[in-house]
């Protein structure tokens, strides 16, 4: 098929063969932007045939859209180097037409894993994202964080990937307290948001209902229990980072608020 793989990556030895051999099964080029690994990602890349591309890393959206710089081919399958394509979904997409001017995308259900454990609660599934798309028409939004594919002409592909979240919970935890919630505030902050002393407990109470009550998680035992736990304690990190920038100058100061990626 005449589809293009697009990976980005920083150190993700232990991830990106598997990543690539899934997408060969669809594409007939993988290009991996790479953001300055030093482990053995880019050689273990190579070998496999993929194209790199070197890139600082810009922000999420941003990074991703890089790849369509050297994409040879219209349609691009979008994966993180911690995701897998399913042997259904591998399948289904050999099925698509993609010359149909009807989608300019196709979304995936995506199945979230902590270690060898599949949650499908707390809103993580079907957790569907457009990874296939027609660069001619659409890409990523040129956004930092959190970032997704443009377009309202979309099909969902009844069918599955999968991402390998968190090797186990203390990396669940960990995770947020080190990077999300840390990059979340100083983003937050540069904008001129602010937090009150009430604010990391309201935001933490409600991350954690939204989870637990609304998405189902109580379904999920011990799993969604821990799942809630860890958004709550992000929201609350988040805000109570936020208001550390407010009440502390010297914390403030130890941040480069030009550099928050």
């Amino acid at each position: 098929m005449n589809i293009s793989g697009n990976i980005i990556t920083l150190n993700e030895e232990k991830n990106i063969a598997s990543c690539i051999k899934s997408m060969q099964t669809v594409c007939d080029e993988i290009i991996v932007v790479d953001s300055g690994s030093s482990d053995n990602t880019i050689e273990i890349a190579k070998n496999l045939g993929a194209i790199i591309v070197n890139q600082p890393y810009l922000g999420d959206g941003i990074q991703k859209n890089v790849a369509l710089n050297h994409t040879k081919h219209s349609w691009v399958l979008s994966l993180d180097a911690d995701e897998r394509l399913t042997p259904e979904m591998t399948k289904a997409i050999q099925q698509l037409d993609l010359k149909s001017l009807d989608f300019e995308g196709y979304s995936f259900r995506r199945q979230n894993w902590i270690g060898n454990r599949w949650i499908k609660h707390c809103g993580w599934y079907p957790d569907r994202c457009i990874r296939l798309y027609n660069t001619e028409k659409t890409r990523f939004a040129d956004v930092k964080q959190h970032a997704s594919v443009q377009t309202r002409k979309v099909k969902n592909i009844d069918a599955d990937i999968i991402h390998y979240s968190f090797k186990n919970i203390g990396e669940l935890f960990a995770k947020p307290g080190r990077n999300f919630s840390g990059r979340a505030a100083k983003i937050m902050y540069a904008q001129g948001k602010r937090a009150n002393s009430i604010s990391p407990f309201i935001h933490g109470l409600n991350a954690f209902i939204r989870k637990y009550v609304f998405q189902r998680g109580f379904l999920g035992g011990v799993d969604g229990m821990t799942v809630a736990l860890s958004s709550a304690v992000n929201s609350y990190l988040k805000y109570a980072k936020l208001l550390e920038y407010q009440r502390d100058p010297s914390v403030t100061k130890q941040d480069d608020f030009k550099n928050i990626w």
